[in-house]
């Protein structure tokens, strides 16, 4: 059971990501160096460093006019005149809104949603159900338009992850509804959403926010929250772009494959590009989805493929002349299948073809591996057990081995470029911070656990040689992938690894004093200048003024909207701290003032007559991955 089964929904509308971008810049992490200017708004003709395109950005996400758009019931059947039909998918009435944050500045590329409640309202605006989304981080970005957008703005990534803690009124006159609340017999139902079309213009109304369709169905507590247990379409890696570009045309995607239903369920949301941001769907021709059936006999002609469906392009329902397809579908296509090609697709390759090139399949193995969770934020001792899903033909694959190894190649480090001084903080050392298993095997459900040791990183993002305050912890990336690489191969998804921030050590004097709180305050005064608004954080005087709303804003769990600071990159050691000197703020002993930095004029001049910086955002990170510097000779 998940979102990709019969009984669904499918909703469309806006979201909203207030991003903060200050903090997008590694450099600016250096509170020593830091300048006012990095707070201003990016413009023509400025040079770095600045507050890229959304300085005062808040981290709030939030659900804008999204309606269910299409309804299903548990025997497959379309629901048109189901009154979910008139209901509104929304976020919190009774709290702040979520917020949206990345990992690290130097990994930018799994943001995580964070305080997100989930609501089907209906027409009156009473809550039939709300449930906790679990934070999850985004998956599966890519350069989704292939017209009017660069970087950001031209981007698609998908989210999947469950409702929990449901709280349900009357539902009984929704057949749909009745029917999801009697299958959430575990408390939780499955969500996945996918987004693009992000509006980066300023001056726009609909400035940071973009196009949203999803799906909701039901879940159950034995299955991956972030994963669907099914067929797993891999995509090819094309030159060029700012994410990922597929050879085919076609984005990573997945089905499944309902034997007793004689039915496959395909998951198109994120896997088909638009020709322009937030617009419609291209034109890739009919799309067939096929098996490739190996030869009857040995020594015979080889595979060849057999159709099991097609989803049109244009006519009746077609994806391309249908300009309402996406949002009632969410993508999700459903393709009746006889009991004959149930039995070829059990055990061979699917592939999904179009015109020309377009083109993408599963391994020819039909293996999959992929840790559900996959974000990770520790301390020095903690200790994680993390799943990892191995499956093959849409079922667990037990009774195999994991490898499991360092992958620091999709982090975002900064080398020598302006505005450091020297080379910018580098990323997944020491390694002797993280321990774990080189082999794990899955059991009978497919489920590998990799247990993870988080040791002390120390502080090798410090600036000046770690004399000055900055970047807390150490990033790291771990992929999971099959042992046994002879049987099990194929494309390979960037984006399939583990993402680690494991904080630095932290022991502030007894008791904590200004002189031990203030540097981390100071840090988020300058990177979040929205918090000027209602205090400043560097300042004495204006945080004990405010000592009893930090308090409990700092005291909150993570999953609370409310909880400071919104990025979630305060380590529990300096948070504890925090809370100590507020229930007791001694000034301590005031520290010399150290000079403030200056960049070098050598360094920046050769961009004061160049082109604009670039808008700091994904994009922006993505360039700065770690596999493109060794690919230009820039690390080794």
């Amino acid at each position: 059971m998940s979102y990709l089964n019969a009984l669904r929904l499918h909703f469309a509308g806006e979201f909203q990501a207030n991003v903060s971008t200050v903090n997008n810049d590694p450099a600016h992490f250096h509170n020593a160096a830091f300048q006012s200017s990095y707070q201003l708004m990016q413009g023509d003709g400025m040079t770095p460093p600045n507050g890229w395109f959304n300085p005062e950005g808040d981290a709030s996400f939030r659900l804008l006019g999204c309606r269910v758009t299409g309804a299903w019931t548990a025997a497959g059947a379309a629901a048109p005149s189901d009154p979910v039909f008139s209901c509104a998918i929304a976020d919190s009435d009774v709290r702040v809104p979520a917020k949206l944050v990345d990992l690290d500045s130097e990994q930018q590329l799994v943001s995580e949603i964070w305080g997100l409640e989930v609501r089907i309202a209906n027409a009156r605006g009473e809550t039939l159900v709300r449930g906790d989304f679990a934070p999850a981080a985004f998956a599966d970005i890519w350069d989704r338009a292939t017209g009017g957008g660069d970087g950001d703005i031209g981007a698609g990534a998908t989210y999947q992850s469950v409702l929990q803690n449901l709280q349900w009124a009357d539902v009984s006159a929704s057949p749909v509804l009745s029917a999801l609340r009697a299958a959430a017999g575990d408390g939780l139902l499955s969500i996945k959403f996918n987004f693009d079309g992000l509006n980066m213009d300023f001056k726009s109304p609909k400035f940071m926010c973009g196009r949203i369709v999803g799906t909701i169905g039901s879940a159950t507590s034995s299955e991956p929250k972030h994963l669907v247990v099914g067929r797993q379409f891999m995509a090819q890696a094309a030159a060029g772009g700012n994410f990922f570009t597929p050879v085919g045309g076609i984005n990573f995607c997945t089905a499944v494959v309902d034997a007793a239903a004689e039915r496959i369920y395909l998951d198109l949301g994120n896997a088909l590009s638009t020709a322009s941001p937030g617009g419609p769907i291209n034109n890739l021709g009919d799309l067939e989805v096929t098996v490739l059936v190996p030869a009857a006999t040995p020594g015979g002609s080889g595979a060849k493929p057999v159709a099991l469906g097609k989803i049109p392009a244009t006519g009746a329902g077609g994806y391309v002349s249908d300009s309402d397809w996406y949002a009632r579908s969410a993508g999700v296509v459903v393709l009746p299948l006889t009991a004959a090609q149930v039995q070829l697709a059990a055990t061979a390759p699917l592939s999904i073809t179009g015109a020309g090139t377009a083109r993408i399949a599963e391994w020819t193995s039909g293996a999959f591996v992929r840790a559900d969770r996959f974000v990770f934020r520790m301390s020095p001792g903690d200790r994680a057990r993390i799943p990892v899903y191995a499956m093959q033909w849409g079922r667990p694959l037990s009774g195999v081995d994991v490898a499991v190894a360092f992958d620091p190649s999709q982090l975002q480090q900064t080398l020598s470029a302006p505005p450091y001084v020297g080379a910018g903080p580098t990323v997944a050392a020491p390694t002797a911070a993280l321990a774990f298993s080189a082999t794990v095997r899955t059991d009978g459900d497919g489920v590998a656990l990799v247990d993870v040791l988080a040791g002390d990183p120390g502080t090798p993002r410090w600036f000046n040689g770690g004399a000055d305050y900055g970047i807390d912890g150490q990033v790291y990336g771990v992929r999971p992938t099959f042992a046994d690489t002879r049987t099990y191969s194929g494309p390979d998804n960037q984006w399939n690894f583990i993402s680690f921030l494991i904080w630095s050590g932290f022991a502030p004097s007894t008791p904590p004093t200004w002189t031990d709180i203030q540097p981390i305050l100071q840090q988020y005064a300058n990177l979040y200048p929205v918090m000027n608004r209602f205090l400043n954080l560097a300042d004495f005087d204006s945080v004990v003024g405010h000592g009893d709303l930090l308090r409990l804003a700092f005291g909150l769990d993570p999953a609370d909207p409310n909880s400071m600071p919104v990025t979630r990159d305060l380590s529990p050691a300096k948070r504890d701290a925090i809370l100590a000197w507020l229930k007791n703020p001694l000034a301590g002993p005031v520290p010399a003032p150290k000079p403030r930095l200056a960049l070098e004029a050598a360094a920046v001049a050769p961009l004061i007559a160049g082109p604009p910086p670039p808008r700091g955002g994904k994009a922006a990170a993505a360039a700065r991955r770690l596999i493109l510097q060794v690919g230009r000779g820039a690390a080794s």
